[in-house]
């Protein structure tokens, strides 16, 4: 009796032993599996869900061509459109300011009706910009090699204009000659436009920069299609692009604004 007991106890110890085997492998088993599912799911998620782009866009916009040649240019220009005027005028006695024209600044655009601007600040806190209705030339679209230029038309009392070149970097005159260009009507018409015009270019440029802030590169005075007389105003902001106002040089209202996107 005592020896089956024992085979007995033994038995009983075995078949628990291999009990508790058993439901450690079949534990094992099923973690495998939950595992390896869950490693299937996630490998399919990841072929429905996108990956994040980590690229990032450039800091700044990629300027256009007149935008780059305009930033050359006024980073280049030291002396401002107000030193530039008060120097022209003062070549000539008693002459009064035509047009004033940074050399090199949409300078393709100032034989149009509608002058252009630029975007370097000028000394002011808003600089401003016009286009030269009468033409001074067809200079460079960049500095040359002693710097950028003002071109200046000052006239006399009679209508006679006198060219005035200045160098934007230094203020020195450069230049300073009659038209040979004008005939009596010319003169005429001339000095008909600035008796006109009770409003000076600088008071035109501070109304142009106070509704954009920017650099002035060009201020002509030119007819207003028979309704009276306007100083044309460019203005270039920080974004260099340029912004031409038409100013009413009798009350320095904006009767026209249109900004060249290039």
């Amino acid at each position: 009796m005592n020896s089956a007991s024992s085979r007995s106890r033994t038995l009983k110890a075995v078949g628990a032993l291999s009990l508790a085997a058993a439901t450690a492998l079949l534990m094992t088993g099923c973690g495998q599996s939950s595992d390896s599912a869950s490693s299937a799911a996630t490998s399919e998620a990841a072929k429905v869900v996108p990956q994040k782009q980590t690229t990032s866009p450039s800091a700044t916009a990629q300027l256009t061509e007149d935008q780059q040649e305009r930033k050359t240019v006024l980073d280049a220009t030291k002396v401002t459109f107000d030193d530039a005027a008060t120097t022209a005028t003062g070549e000539v006695a008693g002459s009064k300011l035509v047009e004033l024209d940074l050399e090199g600044v949409d300078d393709d655009d100032n034989q149009s009706p509608s002058p252009t601007a630029t975007g370097s600040p000028t000394g002011s806190p808003s600089p401003t910009g016009s286009p030269s209705p009468t033409g001074t030339g067809s200079p460079s679209a960049s500095p040359g090699a002693d710097g950028p230029v003002w071109a200046a038309e000052v006239a006399e009392k009679d209508g006679t204009i006198h060219t005035v070149r200045i160098n934007a970097v230094d203020g020195k005159v450069i230049e300073a000659r009659v038209d040979a260009d004008q005939d009596a009507d010319d003169k005429k018409q001339t000095a008909d436009w600035l008796a006109q015009a009770t409003q000076t270019p600088q008071q035109a440029a501070k109304v142009a920069t106070e509704k954009k802030k920017g650099t002035v590169t060009s201020v002509s005075l030119d007819d207003n299609d028979g309704k009276g007389v306007i100083w044309q105003v460019d203005v270039v902001g920080s974004d260099w692009k340029k912004t031409t106002f038409d100013v009413d040089a009798k009350n320095d209202t904006i009767v026209r604004e249109e900004t060249d996107e290039d």
